[in-house]
């Protein structure tokens, strides 16, 4: 590659390669969307592995998942995709403004959305984010939110409604709990409060383990992490938020937790909009290139 497009040791062509195998997951899906072959697409992540000398991707079977090196490469590499794409309002053209709301449970919200959405910000500085983490219902159809992003199923037929990831769950605790169930210790867990007792995985954790105490209740999924590092017990957790507690480790009770559906909602008389649609193809793109932190069983 000429000079121009290096910056020290990064070439940043190798980093175009990198953020679409990141979306792909494969090499041959990210071969035939880029019109190269495999093999160049291998040698490009190795070489920015090189460069950065640190382990972008886990090799799996299944694809290529993200490190988490690899998650914070990606952040950077959108970054730059963004600033490449506002070298392009540069030259005349309508400047999209205005609010777009949107609403999901507050584990998506802090964990998931709100790190991940800056380079939209960047791209489109004077369209406003409002971002509302709640696990109640709220209404587009009553003009209350424009997207939702909702798990499980939902009534409101005036809506636009795809099906974009299932959300995979794991247990996890300390290394210390592990090692007690791996002699023999009996499972104890960390649940919701009688406010979340009929959300799926609680109703789900009490009838595959009826016989079990619950040793702390909580009412949102942030406290519970914070009950399982300091050793209450077992919590079921979204792999994608438990990525944020690496002090923590999967367990294996022998049976595997049932995946939650997770849905992008937006009203019928908005999604057109040219700043929702904007908004809404930027959290598709974010959910596949995601997807093996989302679903990864």
């Amino acid at each position: 590659m000429p000079d121009r497009f290096r910056t020290g040791r990064i070439d940043w062509e190798d980093a175009r390669y990198f953020a679409a195998l990141a979306r792909h997951g494969s090499l041959s899906a990210t071969a035939r969307a880029l019109g190269v072959n495999h093999a160049t697409v291998a040698r490009r992540i190795a070489a920015l592995e090189d460069a950065l000398r640190v382990k972008l991707f886990e090799r799996r079977p299944t694809g290529y998942r993200l490190t988490a090196a690899g998650r914070n490469a990606l952040m950077a590499t959108d970054a730059m995709e963004s600033a490449a794409g506002a070298l392009t309002r540069l030259k005349p053209g309508k400047v999209l403004s205005g609010l777009v709301r949107i609403t999901t449970t507050p584990s998506l919200a802090e964990s998931f959305l709100i790190p991940r959405m800056l380079p939209l910000h960047r791209e489109h500085p004077l369209v406003e984010l409002e971002i509302t983490s709640d696990r109640s219902i709220i209404s587009l159809g009553r003009h209350q939110s424009d997207i939702a992003l909702r798990l499980g199923q939902f009534e409101q037929v005036e809506l636009v409604a795809r099906q974009v990831a299932d959300l995979a769950y794991h247990f996890y605790a300390t290394p210390q709990w592990r090692g007690r169930l791996e002699t023999g210790a009996s499972p104890s867990f960390i649940g919701f409060d009688e406010a979340g007792s009929e959300f799926p995985e609680a109703l789900w954790l009490a009838k595959t383990f009826a016989d079990a105490p619950l040793a702390l209740r909580c009412n949102n999924q942030t406290a519970q992490i914070a009950a399982a590092r300091a050793g209450f017990g077992i919590a079921l957790l979204p792999n994608f938020l438990a990525a944020q507690a690496p002090d923590l480790v999967e367990v294996d009770l022998a049976v595997t937790p049932p995946k939650r559906p997770l849905w992008l909602l937006t009203r019928r008389d908005v999604h057109t909009t040219q700043r929702i649609r904007v908004v809404v193809n930027y959290l598709l793109d974010l959910i596949q290139r995601e997807r093996s932190l989302l679903e990864e069983a």
